[in-house]
């Protein structure tokens, strides 16, 4: 059973808005980034590119391509389930973290659940997403940046 780990991390910053799982959150700051920053869209990809040996986000979508530079985030995860699809796999499970002191999420997560499992080609059930406080410790604990964890396994498509 391949499995794969996916970590992202961005800096937060007033003027952008805060993009997680393909949700709009109201707050004061967004995650600064070449797309639109998803932190935990990010983490995601990764991790399902990793349970396929297929490399990461960085390289299938390189911050140096201007094309890619503002895009949604859940666009790029259309493309990573396509890849995954053209390749003969297919996503049995997702499970993901958010670390952020603020904003609180928990009200948004069965939304980004549902965008993020719909992007993915997946059911809802496939996929979890928890937010974690860091309780004040670190750059997320002071609120500079979010980071997210995912693990996800893959299987053959038959």
């Amino acid at each position: 059973m391949p499995v794969g780990l996916g970590y992202d991390i961005h800096p937060l910053a007033t003027g952008r808005n805060l993009m997680l799982g393909g949700v709009e959150i109201p707050f004061d700051r967004g995650l600064v980034g070449h797309s639109d920053a998803d932190v935990l869209t990010h983490a995601i990809m990764d991790a399902v590119l990793g349970a396929a040996a297929l490399g990461d986000i960085g390289e299938h979508f390189p911050a140096s391509d201007a094309q890619y530079k503002g895009i949604s985030s859940l666009e790029l995860a259309r493309r990573v389930a396509t890849l995954l699809t053209a390749h003969g796999w297919r996503i049995g499970n997702v499970d993901a973290i958010i670390v952020a002191q603020a904003p609180m999420l928990s009200p948004h997560i069965p939304t980004m659940r549902q965008r993020l499992a719909s992007a993915l080609g997946i059911a809802p059930g496939q996929i979890s997403v928890k937010a974690k406080s860091p309780e004040g410790l670190g750059f997320a604990g002071r609120g500079e940046g979010m980071a997210a964890h995912a693990v996800a396994w893959v299987e053959r498509a038959s």
